[in-house]
């Protein structure tokens, strides 16, 4: 290719748009309102996401997202302290498992997303 990519931008969907704006508020994205269907979730200028209130069940079943953090044990430490899991009824917080590539800790959102959060080995 001849330009190169800036950053990329998946399409989430939603079963609870406002649930799952709050959730995505409570974790530390900022949020900026494209129409009252789809919004804009952005952290360190560098990961972001468009919402939409859409919900399709094997979609959104099937969606996971991987962010590369550089101390996943920290990371999931600041995932606990965010206390998802007692606020938000369907997320669900799994603790950092080890693999043989390295580290990783997920989260599903409210509606069923699997977020990774992982490090690899050095």
């Amino acid at each position: 290719m001849k330009t190169s990519a800036t950053s990329i931008r998946p399409f989430i969907g939603a079963k609870n748009f406002e649930e799952s704006r709050s959730f995505y508020q409570a974790l530390g994205f900022r949020e900026s309102v494209i129409s009252s269907q789809m919004s804009y979730f952005q952290v360190n200028n560098s990961i972001g996401f468009y919402l939409q209130n859409a919900y399709v069940k094997d979609w959104v079943d099937n969606t996971m997202v991987f962010v590369e953090v550089t101390d996943v044990d920290t990371y999931y430490q600041e995932l606990l302290s965010f206390n998802l899991t007692s606020r938000f009824s369907h997320s669900r917080l799994v603790p950092v498992r080890i693999e043989s590539w390295g580290k990783e800790c997920f989260l599903h959102d409210p509606s069923g997303v699997l977020w990774h959060f992982g490090q690899f080995n050095s």
